[in-house]
């Protein structure tokens, strides 16, 4: 794994989107190879659905780190009614975060 910053990008009606990447480079070059390796379907989707998962995760721990780990931290089991609300606001926390970067590419 590079410790390299870089960018994913892609598109949107704006423009291009840039999300900074600096620990998701294998899981990326995994799914890549995924894909390339077994034809577009349900073998496709069953068979990389592990590797799109984690990199999915690693793109939104690595836009919200913070958000991430509460939620991950908070959300990794049942528990008391605390727990339960905390998990929520976690939750909720790690939305508004990935809905401010949203907003800020839209603005692009």
């Amino acid at each position: 794994m590079t410790n390299t910053k870089r960018s994913i990008t892609g598109k949107n009606q704006g423009g291009v989107i840039r999300i900074p990447m600096r620990s998701c480079d294998r899981l990326e070059e995994a799914l890549l190879q995924c894909h390339r390796r077994m034809p577009e379907g349900p073998a496709r989707r069953s068979g990389c659905r592990h590797l799109n998962k984690a990199f999915a995760e690693c793109v939104v721990a690595e836009a919200c780190p913070d958000e991430s780990e509460a939620v991950r931290s908070l959300c990794s089991s049942g528990g008391t009614s605390l727990k339960r609300k905390q998990c929520e606001d976690a939750q909720l926390s790690l939305s508004l975060c990935l809905s401010r970067h949203q907003r800020q590419f839209e603005q692009r």
